[in-house]
């Protein structure tokens, strides 16, 4: 099925950030397609890390959006686009997080398949700079020059922006320009895909997540991406037997013809520890 669906099928990747260097060979070793560079498409558009242009409705309706554009656009009916955002960690304070969606559309078999991936792995950062040593640990903090730098007049200006700084000359070049015009300044991690490894292998860790999520199989009608879409929680107290919030099923459910099976998350734990019941450690 998956032959008939995807083999030989030119696959375009919606991105100008080099993304297609970790997603084309993922998906053309696990789907069969043939990857190609959209080079005609500045996804710049539906928003930027800086601000310059705002992102409209969330994550995933921005990369469905970059895809269906980029394929009216090309002419193309099977794409990948992606779209990532960076934050706090909600339950870590002071970790931050790097969330990538991914999302394939198929408008020949009227396919929609999209995964979100979470990672800690990140050199999100932005620092007030006042002088060149608090410029110079910043640049160690996050790897540069393999990672790139961008200097701003403060994190809220949309104008004063310099992307781009690689070199260290360059780096000791736009300090003195920005520290004569504002004294202080703002420096932030580039977080653009070809500018930051350390995102690029998130990129491919969320792209491998959906290449298995694509190949796994409906059993009822064999459609693509049948995939755990709810979790019970439940799992009963070993002390007093009543359910705590610890998860206890996965429900598989095909998007297209809702066939649905639950499955143990863990068929080896049939209890969980008192600590975490709200009966006994209440």
């Amino acid at each position: 099925m998956l032959e008939k669906l995807f083999s030989g099928r030119p696959l375009l990747i919606a991105t100008k950030h080099s993304k297609e260097r970790v997603i084309g060979p993922i998906m053309d070793h696990y789907l069969g397609v043939q990857s190609i560079k959209c080079t005609q498409f500045d996804t710049d558009k539906f928003g930027t890390f800086t601000g310059e242009v705002l992102r409209y409705g969330d994550a995933l309706q921005t990369a469905r959006e970059k895809c269906r554009s980029a394929m009216e656009l090309l002419g193309y009916d099977l794409c990948i686009a992606s779209e990532g955002s960076f934050g706090q960690h909600p339950n870590i304070p002071f970790l931050a997080t790097n969330e990538e969606i991914l999302i394939l559309i198929d408008t020949k078999n009227n396919l929609e398949i999209s995964i979100c991936h979470s990672d800690c792995e990140t050199n999100y950062k932005q620092s007030e700079i006042n002088s060149y040593n608090e410029l110079m640990q910043f640049a160690l903090e996050i790897g540069f020059n393999d990672h790139g730098i961008i200097f701003r007049k403060d994190s809220y200006c949309k104008k004063s922006i310099t992307k781009d700084c690689l070199d260290w000359r360059d780096l000791k070049s736009l300090y003195k320009e920005y520290q004569e015009k504002y004294n202080s300044f703002t420096v932030e991690t580039d977080m653009r895909a070809m500018r930051n490894p350390t995102r690029m292998r998130v990129i491919e860790k969320a792209a491998k997540k959906l290449a298995k999520k694509i190949i796994k199989l409906c059993p009822d009608c064999n459609t693509p991406g049948y995939s755990v879409q709810n979790i019970t929680k439940g799992l009963p107290c070993f002390t007093c037997g009543f359910p705590t919030n610890t998860p206890r099923n996965q429900i598989y459910t095909c998007l297209k013809c809702a066939y649905s099976e639950t499955e143990e998350i863990n068929i080896q734990k049939k209890f969980e520890n008192p600590l975490y019941c709200n009966i006994c450690n209440p």
